[in-house]
């Protein structure tokens, strides 16, 4: 199941995989950059983990939840150009195993997001 956060994030409950919305890659216009973190980075909700920068402005994905990076999207590093509003729902960039397993049931469902972004 798919949960987003108000930062325009997804997350993959399953997985804890997480990335961009296509409303956040179309508001980011073409990405230059992406700042990934390492695997085994312990991260804490609310902090950035994943700097981007893109043609319009400099943006990051925040920790959805307290935990640790278990995974990273190396082929983002090389190729960041990659994420666009096409594909940036099937894009992820890092997975986190949370440090509750409970701590995504908090994120909003697409019904939610949908209504929060208009």
């Amino acid at each position: 199941m798919i949960k987003f956060t108000e930062e325009h994030e997804w997350v993959d409950t399953e997985t804890h995989a997480i990335g961009i919305t296509s409303h956040a890659a179309s508001e980011l216009g073409d990405i230059v950059f992406i700042d990934l973190p390492d695997a085994g980075t312990s991260v804490t909700a609310g902090e950035e983990v994943v700097g981007i920068d893109s043609a319009k402005a400099v943006s990051g994905i925040n920790a959805p939840f307290d935990g640790e990076v278990t995974e990273v999207n190396e082929a983002l590093a090389d190729a960041p150009e990659t994420v666009t509003p096409d594909s940036a729902m099937e894009t992820w960039f890092i997975k986190i195993r949370p440090a509750d397993p409970a701590a995504a049931e908090g994120l909003m469902d697409e019904d939610a997001y949908r209504s929060m972004i208009g």
